[in-house]
């Protein structure tokens, strides 16, 4: 699968939000972020999905075992416990989850960040702060790749 960069460090005006969201199928989305204020965004945002959710990377783990019918992955860098490297470098290794696409949704924004999410597996890299539009863009052409 190719991988995609998609950084935003200034929020993007696009008119994409709203038609990316209502063509996109209802999926089943797994959100590994330590941070209750960006799972609230997401529930809003992607309210038309099924949404798992979990707060670090071995929370992230467990929730994927419940869950193997999980569609994409939004996962955060930095969580205690297991950061989101190493959730991703675990998922990437294991044979039922490998498929799954995972979108690196993150604080960190250094180029080498960027680059070690991306070498590790992930679909796409998307920086915070976001508009809603933009992410629901990014997640839509994952998914359809």
């Amino acid at each position: 699968m190719d991988t995609m960069r998609y950084e935003y460090s200034r929020p993007q005006k696009q008119k994409l939000g709203r038609e990316d969201e209502k063509t996109m199928e209802p999926k089943k989305i797994l959100v590994v972020d330590d941070s209750k204020l960006i799972h609230k965004m997401f529930e809003v945002m992607l309210r038309s999905n099924t949404l798992v959710h979990a707060e670090d990377g071995q929370e992230g783990l467990q929730r994927l075992v419940e869950n193997a019918d999980v569609d994409l992955i939004l996962l955060d860098i930095n969580m205690p416990r297991m950061n989101g490297l190493e959730f991703l470098d675990a998922v990437k290794r294991n044979n039922a989850f490998v498929q799954i696409p995972v979108v690196i949704v993150s604080t960190e924004g250094k180029e080498e960040d960027t680059e070690r999410a991306l070498q590790a597996g992930a679909a796409a890299y998307i920086k915070k702060p976001f508009e809603s539009e933009s992410i629901l863009s990014v997640i839509s052409k994952v998914l359809a790749s």
